[in-house]
């Protein structure tokens, strides 16, 4: 015992500073493991095992499509977020665009079809040609919404629009996981700070009963192993509450945040995931597009035959009909976005994504909640677990070193 505290007080800094160096090895090797889940976003290495790529991004496409499973079957209505839409109201909002693009559609697609008819119509007759038209727009806006809203699911796939731009845009899915979790990250790095000062303070024990060079290494990895698995264990577990002492209840960090993600995640989903553009897009170039151009082109048929028809249809016959029709159908569907771009304030509005997904994410069961986040450690924890290990390993190997100099 004499020996032990002669040699303590020879090299008390050195004993001192071993809590202190395992409370680092607890921090850095957390950090590193936070950033080894989101960065790189690309492999940067010699494929196909000397480097690395995020966890996140690595596994981009399986991760989007859990988030996007829960996302549309426990979190999405997307009958009920359309029936939020009041036709008048939209109508109203892009009322000046609609007009203008009626205009042009209506004289571009008469010029060309019926060009000696129209250009021997007087100026007067051709503008109560295309007000007739522009009257009947916001009644066909009206057909056409309801039209899209009994035929949703034909008309947009939003599992593969979701899926599709999260796994496009990696950013986009590491900023959607990384966003709504900075505080379990934080939360991780500060446990590796307060178990490695507790380990460090057992190993410098250890060291003054042994000085085996053996122990500062095994406790370092020790360290860096038992920290990232608890931190990332208590992110999750326990699912519900339970109460260890009067005033103390041990939850999940993730678990007792649920209102805050809720709220954080239903506002990304409707900013950077289910926005207007998005589902324009969807709409138009997904692969159910055809279904929607063709109710398109069944609206403005009907629009021809009621607005144009009667000065048309005796003199272009029926082949040459079709033909403008499908011509005034193909420059309606490429002046929808922009038309419905003056709207978009409104229609983001009344969708209210983001208030519906908050919603029902806090009525999620603690199972369900978890898969929102568990998917990004699962699949790469181990690897995760062991980096720290080996960190903590080297840091301790330093520290013989320095012991033994």
């Amino acid at each position: 015992m004499h020996e032990i505290l002669a040699d303590f007080a020879e090299h008390w800094p050195l004993y001192t500073a071993i809590p202190f160096i395992g409370a680092l090895i607890g921090y850095l090797t957390k950090r590193v493991a936070i950033e080894m889940m989101f960065r790189p976003l690309e492999f940067i290495g010699i494929r196909p095992f000397l480097g690395w790529q995020g966890v996140v991004p690595k596994h981009g496409g399986r991760m989007a499509a859990i988030a996007t499973d829960l996302l549309t079957s426990n979190l999405l209505d997307l009958k009920e977020i359309f029936a939020r839409i009041d036709p008048g109201r939209l109508t109203a909002q892009m009322e000046q665009p609609l007009l203008r693009a009626v205009d042009d559609i209506a004289r571009d697609v008469l010029a060309e079809y019926q060009p000696r008819l129209w250009e021997a119509l007087p100026s007067m007759a051709q503008e109560l040609v295309v007000k007739q038209v522009q009257a009947a727009a916001p009644r066909l806006v009206r057909e056409l919404l309801d039209e899209v809203r009994e035929n949703l699911d034909e008309v947009l796939d939003v599992k593969h629009m979701t899926v599709q731009n999260l796994t496009s845009d990696k950013a986009l899915l590491v900023r959607l996981i990384r966003e709504t979790t900075r505080p379990e990250m934080r939360f991780i790095a500060r446990c590796g700070i307060y178990f490695g000062f507790g380990l460090g303070i057992v190993q410098a024990v250890v060291w003054a009963l042994t000085h085996n060079p053996w122990v500062l290494p095994i406790f370092g990895g020790c360290i860096g192993l038992f920290t990232d698995w608890l931190a990332i264990k208590m992110i999750f577990l326990p699912r519900e509450p339970v109460r260890v002492l009067p005033r103390l209840v041990l939850q999940g960090k993730f678990q007792r945040r649920r209102a805050e993600v809720a709220r954080q995640y239903g506002a990304l989903i409707a900013h950077e995931v289910l926005t207007l553009p998005n589902l324009l897009d969807a709409i138009l170039r997904g692969p159910s597009s055809d279904k929607l151009l063709a109710l398109v082109r069944r609206t403005v048929s009907k629009a021809v035959d009621e607005q144009a028809g009667r000065l048309v249809s005796a003199t272009i016959g029926p082949p040459r009909l079709r033909e403008m029709k499908e011509a005034a159908a193909t420059k309606a569907i490429q002046r929808l976005p922009e038309t419905v771009r003056y709207a978009e304030g409104y229609l983001t509005g009344a969708m209210d994504v983001a208030n519906m997904v908050e919603e029902r994410m806090l009525a999620l069961t603690p199972v369900e909640y978890e898969g929102l986040l568990r998917p990004a450690f699962r699949q790469e924890e181990w690897k995760l677990i062991m980096v720290g290990g080996v960190i903590g390993f080297v840091v301790g190997e330093l520290q013989v070193l320095l012991m033994l100099h």
